[in-house]
């Protein structure tokens, strides 16, 4: 963890994720789970990637914080996964921990392995983050985003 690597305009760093890997019988734990730290233009992201609830993320907020934009983990948990995915409500504390301005949430309203429904992940998080003060972004599927124009983030709240 903590590799770089420079491109022009562009930084990204690998940092930890808890999670496992492995799709076979023979391959389990033979690569490693990331978040991503990206800066560029100005601004800094930071992309949770698959994974559970851990302090790593305060750890992150420290080093690189604070974010423009934090691209969480959102959706297909259970209280029994809970060391390899987050919880609507932990998504929103780990984008609070990374010292994020604003949160978006991924890993839903698609393909389900979880017993959830579909919008449950985004109207959990949406409740907590306006409970915590956390500003929610939450763009159409499909729809763009931009950080460069000084624009409002999408907020509507389409799932309903």
């Amino acid at each position: 963890m903590g590799d770089s690597i420079q491109l022009p305009g562009l930084l990204l760093v690998s940092q930890p994720a808890r999670h496992y890997a492995g799709r076979g019988l023979t391959n389990r734990n033979s690569t490693f789970w990331s978040s991503w730290v990206i800066m560029g233009g100005g601004k800094r992201l930071f992309y949770s990637g698959d994974g559970g609830y851990g302090d790593h993320f305060q750890a992150i907020g420290a080093k690189y914080g604070p974010f423009d934009l934090a691209i969480m983990e959102c959706g297909q948990y259970n209280k029994n996964w809970a060391h390899i995915h987050l919880m609507p409500e932990e998504s929103v504390q780990a984008a609070l921990d990374v010292r994020a301005r604003a949160m978006l949430p991924v890993h839903w309203g698609a393909f389900s392995e979880a017993l959830h429904a579909w919008n449950e992940p985004v109207r959990r998080a949406s409740a907590e983050a306006t409970r915590r003060q956390l500003l929610l972004a939450t763009p159409e599927l499909g729809q763009p985003i931009r950080l460069d124009t000084g624009e409002p983030l999408p907020q509507q709240r389409w799932w309903e």
